[in-house]
């Protein structure tokens, strides 16, 4: 058995493991609202903010830039989402634009729904990264001390984490604030990769094979993630709904972020680069919000 299969049934493992832990919320005895609260403020911290606006936005694509102690705190954040380390994680979203939906394609969406959205991850891959291609193409970040300790240690941050919330709340939180929150905060996530992949709709001409699509359900789940196409198309951007009723929770994080100036940079593409990629003429309810994101652009 290779070292890379070796890891994906290792990943496959700790998944069946993690799923399986969820199941104990149907036990009565393990569910409190206290929990509940828990898990939901947790799925947010570490999903909403440390991957969609920490890892993806800002470690991956580099669309909005913090002070470096802020930065390493939202990383931090990421890491508690047990998605992998910052190296691995956006080394393998670099590849996933550089060769979207082909067979270099960590998660390519032309072999079905379940292998981008998760059997890609413990199936046989010859397209998932090995640990020295994931250093290369996240080369930024494996220069770093600190997200090279964050790499290291990526499941013992969740082991810590587990510890305290077993000792401030029991079973109940442990339960709910790791196990239940990790398959939701999971799936939300991998949708991204399959449903935003597989329906949907296009607004923008996106490079060579990529077939990613704006997808309202996704968006609405994955904090505005799920504008997919207008992301593959625009990936410095750090807003991914570009209509008004593209909503992109998000890009509103990062909106009171900029006006409380905690952040140093907000890219976002000018009107005139929109309207080079879009697909079909530019309506007039797009009009007023392309204007608006241009002031944004440093």
């Amino acid at each position: 058995m290779t070292r890379q299969l070796r890891r994906a049934r290792a990943t496959g493992i700790v998944l069946a493991g993690i799923h399986l832990g969820a199941c104990a919320a149907f036990v009565p005895a393990f569910f409190s609202w206290s929990g509940v609260i828990v898990a939901l403020v947790l799925y947010n911290l570490t999903g909403g903010i440390g991957i969609c606006l920490g890892f993806h936005r800002m470690l991956t694509h580099r669309s909005i830039r913090f002070a470096r102690p802020l930065e390493y705190a939202i990383a931090t954040l990421g890491t508690l989402a047990l998605q992998g380390g910052p190296i691995a994680w956006v080394g393998t979203h670099r590849a996933h634009h550089a060769y979207s939906d082909t067979v270099r394609d960590p998660h390519d969406s032309n072999r079905g729904f379940w292998w981008s959205h998760v059997e890609w991850l413990y199936r046989n891959n010859p397209a998932r990264l090995s640990r020295d291609e994931e250093a290369r193409f996240a080369s930024d970040l494996a220069a770093d001390p600190f997200y090279r300790f964050l790499e290291r240690t990526a499941v013992l941050w969740q082991v810590g984490l587990g510890i305290v919330l077993f000792a401030l709340g029991g079973w109940s939180w442990l339960v709910w604030g790791v196990f239940v929150r990790l398959v939701f905060l999971y799936n939300a996530t991998w949708l991204v990769n399959s449903a935003a992949h597989l329906g949907g709709y296009r607004t923008f001409r996106t490079p060579g094979a990529d077939r990613s699509t704006n997808n309202w359900l996704v968006a609405l789940f994955a904090w505005g993630e799920g504008w997919h196409n207008n992301h593959h198309a625009f990936p410095a951007s750090a807003r991914h709904g570009m209509r008004w009723y593209e909503f992109d929770l998000t890009w509103l994080t990062i909106k009171l972020l900029a006006l409380a100036r905690i952040t140093r940079e907000v890219k976002v593409p000018d009107a005139a680069a929109l309207r080079r990629r879009v697909l079909v003429a530019v309506t007039r309810d797009q009009a007023p919000i392309l204007r608006r994101s241009a002031p944004l652009r440093r």
